[in-house]
């Protein structure tokens, strides 16, 4: 599980995983997804210490989002939606709401403008993303309420992003081994640059991810995200 060879942090670096066509099941540096007791436990551990740490950092952000929220537009300051997490499971995923309050409806009028490859969807200046919800979007501060879903367990700290149900729906056999561990707030992808990777590439870097993981490399994505919110890379 912890292989010689650095993890990526960037797109486009030469990698020995399986190219779309291929299954990574069948790859020999992508490992069965088992996590031994003693790394369930301390990346738990680590999850607590950092959520909890995190969530008393910026407690006194909390109100302050929250009302710029409920001056800029109508609707609740919380978006809850269902999203899929480990082994195929649902659970209610926390953000603050960026969107207007009919966001969800509107998606399909919108789906022949989405940027991303594969089952996602995301487009810039997205029409329903509200004025504050960009702030928040660009500043990472709207994905703060997922620190609640760390704590209740349904989320790590680092783990491949939770998929929505219509997304995993639309997933090929080899994309379906990210959801054989626990879906987090950051991961390689999102140290990579986001929106400007590719789908398969996302993909990839989540299996990656999933192979090589440890106390260690989590710990060294939690560090390179601090750099990334900053520098918002590929958020909108």
């Amino acid at each position: 599980m912890n292989g010689d060879t650095p993890l990526r942090l960037r797109p486009g670096t030469p990698s020995r995983l399986p190219s779309p066509s291929q299954s990574p099941a069948t790859d020999a540096t992508v490992t069965d997804i088992t996590d031994p007791f003693g790394y369930r436990v301390t990346k738990r551990a680590f999850d607590l210490i950092v959520g909890s740490g995190i969530l008393l950092l910026l407690l006194p952000v909390i109100p302050l989002v929250a009302l710029m929220i409920r001056f800029d537009s109508e609707g609740p300051v919380f978006y809850r939606q269902q999203r899929i997490g480990m082994g195929g499971r649902p659970f209610r995923f926390y953000k603050f709401r960026s969107m207007r309050a009919d966001s969800d409806r509107l998606r399909a009028d919108l789906e022949a403008r989405n940027e991303l490859t594969g089952p996602v969807f995301k487009i810039k200046n997205d029409p329903r993303v509200t004025a504050v919800g960009q702030f928040l979007r660009r500043s990472s501060l709207d994905e703060i309420p997922q620190i609640f879903n760390v704590l209740k367990g349904d989320m790590s700290i680092v783990g491949p992003r939770p998929a929505l149900p219509g997304e995993v729906a639309r997933y090929e056999a080899w994309h379906r081994r990210r959801l054989d561990v626990k879906p987090g707030i950051t991961c390689l992808w999102q140290v990579a640059g986001r929106s400007h990777v590719d789908f398969d590439e996302w993909m990839r870097l989540d299996i990656e991810y999933m192979s090589r993981r440890s106390l260690r490399t989590d710990v060294a994505i939690f560090v390179k995200t601090i750099p990334a919110v900053i520098a918002r890379r590929g958020a909108y």
